[in-house]
């Protein structure tokens, strides 16, 4: 049997290439450990175990893979088994988006990053659980029950994208897909002890995400390693004529060179005692590899959770308007179309959903347009602009993560509480700037630990360098 829990990407593709393991057999054995643990984590809301007419089953694409690896034609990514969130559009296949308005929606065309991962001959092996609509931070939001993390059932994966963690954790599938609205790749990469990487705005296209937050969201790769969750953002990134503000990094990628990790050691507060050793562990660690340490000043972080509470639920408002029942999504019938409404968009939408449309249709509205959301943007420019003064004196910003490591379902009831999990996640996507989670040692429980390098715009690249010289490799 395949120890797919433990293979990786770069080591797979090796072995494909060599004839050692075909795409069939990984494949199967993915789909055999989904079989074995699906039922009791909730991650996979539909295995892509059989053909349609718009679709090849994860075993055909397999077969299919491995001609072409055979033919010589294959790359790094041929015959790898992915797991794709819920609210990447797929041709033929359902998109709920985890959401119960969605729960009939089969998508008519392929998102941009599905096309580059079928171009590229991997093997999209099902669609994954997610918070509805992208909201959450711990999976706990989905119509279709909670994903479970599979290093400890009890707690929970992150969210909003824990189905993609939990998939590769559980040796589901050896790379997986999310999308990061405000920590959403980061802080499950972090709670299963994976590598998340959130890209530079629009480096990634849009085109074909179901939209949540239309300037923060981002799709971005889970991956075991950084050299992995390379392999897969090679392949996604790239200019999309489909996405207007689509970019092209290959024209536009930087790589910092002045050695020096930025610490804003002012914005370290709340943060448990063991996540905080483990930084300065880090910290440590990196003065080996070479970096010079520098405590910098950035006074502006502190409002970054709140302007993204504002910012993020008017685009939320705005972006769910369109599922009314009667243009999109779920229908109710009533007795008056203000009736349909209420009937299907309360049907439709859970709790935090609601929760998040009703908080930005107010800020939006007449009266507090100027005094919250023209404020929030105001205070996003000055947050953005203070990331590019300090990136002219460092090369990245280093921070935890997440303030705690994985905690138990229903810990957090109060949303104020919950969104605090985001408190140093939110400000890269405030700012669009690219950001990693990458592994940093467990907790005297043996929870994983994250630790978050931020770069400067188009440093997408060297991020993914960081690990090895972690490593000292």
């Amino acid at each position: 049997m395949i120890d797919v829990k433990n293979l990786t990407i770069e080591k797979a593709g090796e072995m494909l290439k060599k004839g050692e393991l075909t795409s069939v057999e990984l494949v199967s054995a993915c789909l055999e450990n989904i079989k074995e643990k699906n039922q009791d984590l909730n991650i996979f809301l539909e295995v892509f175990d059989t053909s349609t007419p718009l679709s090849a089953s994860a075993l055909d694409q397999a077969k299919i893979a491995d001609e072409r690896i055979k033919n010589g034609q294959g790359t790094k990514l041929t015959g790898i088994p992915i797991a794709i969130k819920d609210n990447i559009l797929m041709t033929g296949k359902k998109t709920s988006s985890g959401s119960k308005m969605l729960e009939n929606y089969v998508a008519t065309y392929d998102a941009f990053v599905i096309q580059k991962l079928k171009k590229a001959g991997a093997v999209i092996i099902g669609r994954v659980n997610m918070d509805e609509f992208a909201m959450g931070s711990s999976t706990e939001n989905s119509a279709y029950g909670p994903v479970k993390n599979p290093l400890d059932p009890s707690r929970v994966p992150g969210g909003s994208s824990g189905g993609s963690a939990a998939s590769v954790v559980a040796g589901m599938a050896l790379g997986a897909l999310g999308s990061d609205t405000g920590g959403s790749i980061r802080q499950p990469a972090s709670f299963c002890g994976l590598v998340g990487m959130k890209p530079t705005y629009d480096t990634v296209s849009r085109s074909g995400l179901t939209a949540m937050s239309s300037s923060l969201d981002q799709i971005g790769p889970f991956a075991k390693t950084s050299e992995d969750a390379k392999i897969i953002f090679d392949c996604i990134a790239g200019l999309d004529e489909m996405d207007s503000t689509s970019l092209d990094l290959a024209k536009l990628k930087i790589k910092p060179n002045k050695k020096v990790i930025g610490v804003p050691r002012d914005f370290l507060q709340g943060v448990d005692a063991e996540i905080l050793q483990n930084f300065e562990n880090t910290l440590e660690k990196l003065k080996k590899a070479g970096y010079a340490i520098k405590d910098v000043s950035m006074p502006h972080l502190k409002y970054s959770l709140p302007v993204y509470y504002i910012i993020m639920p008017a685009e939320v408002s705005t972006n769910l308007s369109r599922l009314d029942g009667v243009r999109y999504g779920l229908r109710k019938d009533g007795e008056s179309v203000f009736d349909v409404l209420k009937k299907s968009r309360s049907a439709g939408f859970g709790p935090e959903t609601r929760r998040r449309i009703i908080l930005g249709t107010y800020v939006l509205s007449h009266g507090y347009f100027d005094a919250y959301y023209n404020k929030a943007w105001k205070v996003r420019r000055a947050i953005m602009q203070e990331h590019e003064d300090i990136f002219k004196e460092v090369d990245y910003i280093l921070t935890p993560t997440t303030p705690t490591t994985a905690f138990k379902f229903g810990e957090k009831k109060d949303p104020v509480q919950m969104y605090l999990s985001d408190i140093f996640t939110v400000s890269a996507n405030l700012a669009g700037l690219p950001a990693i989670s990458i592994p940093s040692g467990t907790s005297s429980l043996g929870l994983p630990i994250g630790m978050q390098f931020t770069g400067p715009l188009f440093s997408d690249e060297s991020l993914f360098a960081i690990e090895k010289k972690l490593k000292g490799e």
